[in-house]
């Protein structure tokens, strides 16, 4: 049975100070990186040992995993690296300090655009000097102008059926380091968890999700490597 690791970016400059990031590509703090590095200890301490490693085209990302895989010996393994896995869009939210944002415009309405399922934040405005359109990584991409969850969700799919899901099926263990809501939808298209719940789901920082699959790539077996069990995902058999 193939395991899978998902691992969240540590902290990153934006995350520090408390903006909405997003797809805009904000580097790890030297606190994440000290999260990284601690997820490569949680992970080598466990005895994981993959053959394959996916992140995001994003720099806190790939840098968490790069740290990660020093920190456990494997710096050598073959890394795919892919848009689908970039962070959620936030549109017009992107850049905004989140506290000054939801005195503007309610903290109800901030937490729909962030917690809820299928809402997403109001779009990006043309010509934002964070419209990343022009950028070369997304060459050829429809870079989206917002994002929710749902939609986060189907474009990550994709790539999940298309690279990740035959690597494990060979029986592959693999790592993933992406994002908070990048994971999140794998863990919800993982673990089946219902829309109304999946925005509770927490994917904590420097802490990796450690999964045991079946054949089928149904989860049999999953905890977090600080000792904790994966509680908030229904589907992990008692």
């Amino acid at each position: 049975m193939p395991t899978l690791a998902l691992i969240r970016h540590g902290q990153s400059q934006w995350n520090l100070e408390n903006r909405f990031t997003g797809w805009w590509d904000a580097d790890l703090t030297a606190n994440g990186e000290a999260e990284a590095k601690r997820a490569g200890e949680l992970l080598r301490d466990a005895g994981f040992d993959p053959r394959q490693a996916f992140s995001s085209v994003q720099t806190r990302a790939i840098r968490t995993l790069w740290i990660t895989l020093t920190e456990m010996g494997l710096v050598w393994l073959p890394v795919e690296k892919h848009w689908r896995l970039n962070e959620r869009h936030y549109g017009g939210l992107t850049g905004l300090d989140k506290k000054e944002t939801a005195e503007k415009h309610g903290a109800d309405q901030v937490h729909i655009w962030r917690r809820s399922y299928d809402t997403p934040p109001p779009e990006m405005e043309p010509g934002s000097q964070y419209d990343l359109s022009g950028d070369p990584r997304y060459e050829g991409v429809d870079v989206p102008k917002t994002e929710s969850l749902k939609l986060t969700l189907e474009r990550v799919l994709p790539f999940w059926h298309e690279s990740i899901a035959p690597v494990l099926k060979g029986g592959t263990d693999t790592v993933i380091a992406a994002h908070g809501n990048s994971l999140r939808a794998l863990v919800k298209h993982l673990f089946d968890v219902p829309d109304d719940t999946i925005t509770g789901v927490e994917i904590p920082t420097g802490n990796p999700l450690l999964i045991e699959l079946d054949d089928a790539l149904r989860p049999v077996k999953a905890s977090y490597l600080d000792g904790s069990r994966a509680t908030d995902l229904p589907a992990v058999p008692g």
